[in-house]
């Protein structure tokens, strides 16, 4: 097999664990041609990866169907050895079924996943080891043609991107955002938190241009010092420089806690909504799950969350004792 094909064209989270079928990929066929497909928008996280030969760009936002059609005819002008399908919708089941691959893998789930030559289950909730996480459920596409040894997902900043990063001193990063609200921690508790932690040591709030109103209401709220709202200010590279340096990543469970674990960066995941068990934990070899001791009834409420709490109380983040959050070490400050 000399051409393969990954296709990833969801969240920015996604795109970030699918990597590690690049890294497995390279590691059995170090001569192969590796191509990659994204949504327009998350290009950047493939940006200066050494193992991919192209990225190819499906723009969702103009004119959805005739670009997914002009994508589908570009993928089957390549004509790869093996199209690995990571996603379970109809969109990229089609990209796969019209590719004429000598190959085709993909999830039991996707609409078109008769027509693929290799087809695996998608299980969620069988528990919080590697075996049963999101990355090694990728890697089971591949693992007729490589081996079934976890490998994880990696990112690839480079030199100018660590600059643009860097920071002196001692510093955490914060990414108190998410796609889904009920999975992102309460930006009252962040504040709560952000107060406790001994002014010796930094808070950088990271995110995209459009978390940064959330991050400056934190900002107005803490009373404290030696703070900074990097949020929209950095390319998804050179925030992963900045977290390899932290010494500490507090994350959701969401893109920031994947961009850790490509770095093997230190993380602290907060889930409030959704759990460890569904498969999307961190994989960093420091990292540390901080969730809700109370057995909630009413958790998890989806595996993806929602805009609101269905129940009105957010328990499940409102309940999280802030101090589990805190570095032993740190002489603790009175809020």
């Amino acid at each position: 097999m000399k051409k393969f094909l990954v296709i990833q064209t969801a969240f920015i989270g996604d795109v970030i664990m699918a990597t590690a079928v690049v890294e497995k990929l390279i590691k059995f066929y170090p001569e192969a041609s590796i191509d990659f497909v994204v949504r327009n928008g998350n290009e950047g996280l493939l940006r200066n990866n050494p193992h991919i030969n192209e990225v190819i760009i499906w723009n969702k936002k103009v004119e959805k169907n005739k670009n997914l059609l002009k994508v589908s005819a570009e993928i089957r002008r390549r004509r790869y050895d093996r199209v690995i399908n990571l996603q379970r919708f109809f969109s990229t089941g089609l990209m796969t079924f019209l590719s004429s691959a000598k190959s085709t893998a993909g999830f039991d789930k996707n609409p078109l996943s008769s027509f693929f030559s290799i087809k695996k289950k998608h299980e969620v909730g069988l528990g919080r080891e590697r075996e049963h996480h999101e990355v090694s459920r990728y890697l089971s596409l591949i693992e007729d043609i490589t081996d079934a040894e976890f490998v994880g997902p990696k990112l690839y900043p480079r030199e100018i991107d660590y600059e643009k990063a860097k920071f002196e001193g001692k510093y955490v990063t914060m990414g108190p955002s998410s796609v889904w609200y009920t999975k992102q921690h309460h930006k009252d508790k962040w504040v709560e938190f952000i107060n406790k932690i001994p002014e010796d040591t930094a808070v950088i709030l990271i995110g995209g241009p459009g978390d940064r109103d959330l991050c400056d209401e934190i900002v107005d709220k803490v009373d404290r010092g030696n703070m900074c709202n990097w949020a929209g200010k950095l390319s998804f590279l050179q925030s992963a420089a900045l977290m390899k340096g932290a010494v500490m990543n507090y994350v959701n469970d969401s893109a920031p806690q994947h961009m850790a674990s490509s770095m093997n960066a230190p993380v602290t995941a907060i889930f409030c909504s959704t759990i460890p068990e569904f498969g999307f934990g961190p994989l960093s070899s420091n990292s540390r799950i901080v969730e809700v001791k109370e057995n909630l009834d009413c958790r998890p409420c989806g595996i993806h969350g929602h805009k609101k709490c269905p129940r009105g109380h957010f328990k499940c983040s409102m309940d999280i004792d802030t101090n589990e959050l805190l570095i032993s070490d740190w002489k603790i400050k009175e809020a």
